[in-house]
């Protein structure tokens, strides 16, 4: 049986972590721009009227990497369920 939990693979998972939240703040800081430069003539508070092109892709930017990072948990997840009914499968027998 092949061990999972390896300084490798820990050092991978944690790097990935690091990676994740590099972006995360990479993008709420590029839309901090459009929370200090708003303006309500524009239209209503965070609606795509009342921002830029730019704006609008860190904004759509945000929300793909909400849903990459909701897929790739749901990964992992079901990944982890597979591996664990396989073992329960293998003693059983």
């Amino acid at each position: 049986m092949k061990r999972i939990l390896t300084l490798k693979n820990i050092l991978i998972g944690i790097g990935i972590v690091i990676f994740d939240l590099a972006v995360y703040v990479v993008l709420g800081l590029l839309l901090m721009n459009y929370v200090d430069f708003y303006d309500e003539s524009k239209g209503e508070y965070w609606s795509l009227e009342s921002m830029t092109s730019w704006q609008k892709l860190n904004y759509i930017g945000l929300n793909l990497w909400h849903l990459i990072n909701l897929l790739l948990i749901g990964y992992v997840i079901y990944r982890i369920i597979k591996e664990l009914r396989k073992n329960a499968l293998q003693q059983c027998i």
